[in-house]
């Protein structure tokens, strides 16, 4: 117990939390807004992998940091209109589909890497974002300005989609989309629109790690990330506000395990029941959860225009 109250008590464990938490933001709210136009978009796991790639390589290539996150949004919604053509244009399984982006965008990415350094052992390294130590705010000083970026992108999307006509046309397409297309609303095209921006932040959530978390690009650093952003959009009700509040609770027991493990490695818990923590915890508040969410009615249902 005064482990667990030490820990809690050092900043550097906040400063953690946030900062594990910023890719979980920004993946969680690209997946929400493809899910809201009513695509279930499971590309994100290579979206994200693709994103970190293009992200470092354009860093690594002499371009600045912020070209670099631009490269990881275009990337990532380069897959998310292929994954629009597959799913909206050609009506196809939106799991398939899914699945099929993540192996392709990963598959894609690693022969990339392999072509680019074919001699080399150690992944080059670039100079990643600075923490904004100007800022002045505690916590928040010690990250860079990705995680600025991602906060703020919560209440935008929030405003987005309650607040505005794109967003009430996004959320029709997800719920109803024959009535939305009676309301003369062009139903592909807003779907399509939704899964090329949600799969851009998926992008920018994967060169955070090479461009802010880390400063080299490796196989497997994704670690499901992408997976858990998927389940944390059912755990927000497909709120951009409860999914901050997901992604911040799922980066605290993550960072609470790795400190955990720290302070008591050597004792009878093997780190193993370290590792799942996170995920146990997060399985039991998804569960409590989910059984009253509101999912958008019209998800992963293809629409055709004209059928009733």
């Amino acid at each position: 117990m005064t482990e667990l109250l030490d820990i809690l008590a050092n900043p550097a464990f906040w400063i953690a939390t946030l900062r594990i938490a910023t890719p979980l933001i920004l993946g969680t709210l690209g997946v929400l807004l493809c899910e809201r136009a009513g695509v279930l978009n499971l590309g994100i796991e290579g979206i994200m992998v693709a994103g970190a790639f293009a992200g470092w390589l354009t860093v690594y290539a002499g371009h600045g940091l912020w070209t670099g996150v631009l490269a990881a949004a275009a990337t990532g919604a380069v897959f998310g209109l292929l994954h629009a053509w597959l799913t909206v244009g050609l009506a196809l399984s939106q799991h398939v589909s899914g699945l099929g982006i993540t192996l392709l965008a990963t598959a894609l990415s690693y022969y990339g890497y392999r072509v680019s350094f074919p001699k080399v052992n150690t992944p080059p390294t670039i100079t990643p974002f600075a923490p904004m130590e100007w800022l002045g705010v505690p916590i928040l000083s010690a990250q860079t300005p990705l995680t600025l970026l991602a906060l703020g992108l919560v209440p935008l999307l929030g405003w987005v989609l309650y607040r505005t006509p794109l967003g009430l046309a996004v959320r029709m397409v997800g719920e109803n989309p024959q009535a939305a297309e009676g309301q003369g609303i062009p139903v592909a095209a807003v779907r399509t629109s939704a899964i090329v921006a949600g799969s851009a932040l998926m992008g920018v959530a994967g060169a955070f790690l090479t461009l802010s978390a880390f400063n080299a690009f490796f196989f497997n650093m994704v670690n499901g990330r992408g997976w858990i952003c998927v389940a944390l959009v059912v755990f927000a009700s497909w709120r951009p506000g409860k999914a901050l509040l997901g992604a911040l609770l799922f980066a605290f027991f993550d960072a609470l395990q790795l400190r955990l493990q720290q302070a008591g490695g050597d004792g009878w818990l093997p780190y193993q029941a370290y590792l799942m923590l996170p995920y146990l915890l997060s399985i039991l508040a998804l569960v409590l959860v989910a059984r009253r969410a509101a999912y958008p009615q019209a998800l992963m249902k293809p629409y055709r225009k004209g059928e009733r």
